[in-house]
Formats: C-alpha cells, structure tokens, sequence
C-alpha cells in the first residue's frame, strides 16, 4: 500500500476531532462553493476517491444517486464510512486511488475531497478516471492550492508577538514532495502549479467546466478562531471537469 498517514493512531485522533470530520459537510469551510459546482446527481453512478468518512457519497444518494463507490486506503477512514452509512446504495472499497482498476465507463460522476496533494503524478489520476466515466461525465475535486502547498512549511511568518505578517510563496515552480506538519504530525505532500492541474485536465481529454477559490463562507468569518486570516492567501482550489 502506498503512503498511510491516516491509519496512524495518533494522527487519526486529532484528524477525527476536526469540524469537518464532527460536522461533515457543514463543518468543511469550501462546501458552500463546492456544492454548487456538482452536478444533478439524479440517477448517475458515483465515484468518490479519498472518501474519508463517506460525507460525499452519503450526499449524492441522498440527492438521488443510484449509487456511490467510496475509495480510500485508509482503514480507519473506512471504518469510520461505514458506521456512518445506513444506506445500501453506498458501498466503499479499500484501495490507493492511484491504483483504481474500474471497467471503462462504469461512472457517471467522479468526485474527490482534498487528496490529489497527496500523489505526485495528477496525470496518471486523470487517466483512471477518465477511463472509468461515461462520455460526458463530471469530474469534480479539491485539492490544496498551489500557494498553499508552494513553500511547505505551510504556516505564516510571524512577527515578535506571534501575530501572521505574510504567508511564504517559495519554490513556485519546483513541483514535487513537500514534508509539513499537519496537526502537529509529520505529513509528506506534493505540490503542483495551478497550470499543472488545468493543463492535465486539458490535455487529458476533459474541458474545464467550473474553478473557484473558495472565499470562507461569510458566516463562518467572525465565529471560527484564525477564520478571517483565510482572507489573505487561497487554502483550496476547486475544480469542475467533463470528459469530453
């Protein structure tokens, strides 16, 4: 199995008290503006890769999916997707995404929720999918932002009182592993460009249907601790994609 942070029992402990992982959807700050980039999920057969706790596959059948089909290769993560879903219609599997080995057009819809920054080949994810959806379908995901994951420290530069004066932009171009922290653990990464995500897809056989980076929802902005600093650097970009 490739790289597993998730089934790290420490990590996977302080990842489950995050809001998104309470909440789901409603705790995740880019879901305002991820949902409207989905597509009518009536009828359609869906793929989510990096499921996590199944919060996107549990959406689509109840936004009338046929099915979904959650991907992930961690076992914790699974296990957390499974207790959570009551609804047959849903099934998950375990397995990198990177090695999916589905029958040429068995999805309508491809989804996936910040873990292509965890790979460091983006065209080989677009190739697997493009082979498992239908002609026309979608293929939505989020990853990290390129200005996030640039520097790899992945925090600000602070001044003397501990307040953020700027967030370091280094290395732009130099795509490839990063070594961060995230929750205070240890996490590898990979960067890309915002021209390596489009450019993949273009020349992929997809056209670019939708891209957004997510502004925090505004009710969001005076309530959560850190939430108005999200204003001076994007954390994710959103894309929206059809296989032509």
């Amino acid at each position: 199995m490739k790289e597993n942070k998730y089934d790290d029992a420490t990590f996977f402990d302080k990842y489950s008290q995050m809001d998104r992982s309470q909440k789901g959807l409603e705790g995740a700050g880019e879901w305002h503006e991820l949902q409207k980039l989905l597509p009518d999920f009536h009828g359609k057969r869906v793929l989510d890769l990096g499921c996590g706790f199944g919060w996107h596959c549990r959406y689509a059948v109840e936004q009338g999916a046929a099915s979904a089909v959650g991907v992930d290769i961690s076992e914790k993560m699974l296990e957390g997707a499974r207790s959570r879903t009551d609804s047959s219609a849903v099934r998950y599997v375990r397995a990198a995404f990177e090695d999916i080995d589905f029958p040429a057009g068995s999805f309508d819809v491809v989804i996936s929720s910040l873990a292509f920054h965890y790979t460091p080949d983006f065209s080989r994810i677009c190739a697997k999918v493009r082979e498992c959806l239908t002609a026309g379908g979608d293929f939505v995901f989020s990853v990290e932002h390129p200005v996030f994951t640039a520097c790899g420290t992945q925090d600000w530069v602070y001044d003397g009182e501990g307040k953020p004066l700027h967030w370091p932009v280094d290395r732009y171009f130099i795509e490839g592993k990063r070594e961060t922290r995230f929750l205070g653990e240890e996490v590898v990464k990979y960067h890309k460009t915002l021209t390596t995500y489009v450019h993949t897809l273009l020349t992929g056989g997809f056209e670019l249907t939708g891209l957004v980076e997510p502004q925090p929802a505004p009710e969001l902005l005076h309530t959560v601790p850190g939430m108005e600093e999200e204003l001076r650097r994007p954390m994710m970009l959103l894309v929206a994609a059809r296989k032509r």
